[in-house]
């Protein structure tokens, strides 16, 4: 169960998201003429959908965020279906399987 804490940390990760631009971030890749199999890192609101998502993905896995809480407040399997073939590509690429691997992982018990 989330504790103030989380909720604490969760609103200044929004404030963070809010100042990198993260809403418009999701409106690009949540929008209908928005393509994963086309997307690539270097698109502004890919870039920042993934460093975002992985930020969260870490704080997650290193326990310093409540998993249930992230997962009730994001859509976090959702945008990575969106951007998450970019990540991949961004890995083949650079040879660096670690690359996003925290954002992957969370979407990835978001689906189970």
């Amino acid at each position: 169960m989330a504790s103030k804490d989380d909720a604490s940390l969760m609103v200044q990760i929004l404030q963070w998201g809010s100042l990198m631009g993260v809403e418009d971030a999701l409106h690009t890749i949540f929008s209908d003429d928005f393509d994963p199999a086309e997307a690539s890192a270097e698109q502004t609101a890919v870039r920042k959908v993934l460093y975002f998502g992985e930020a969260i993905g870490t704080f997650v896995k290193q326990g310093v965020l409540d998993r249930d809480l992230v997962l009730d407040l994001f859509a976090i399997r959702f945008s990575w279906q969106r951007v998450g073939p970019a990540a991949l590509r961004v890995r083949n690429e650079t040879g660096e399987p670690r690359m996003y691997e925290n954002y992957q992982a969370l979407a990835e018990t978001q689906a189970a």
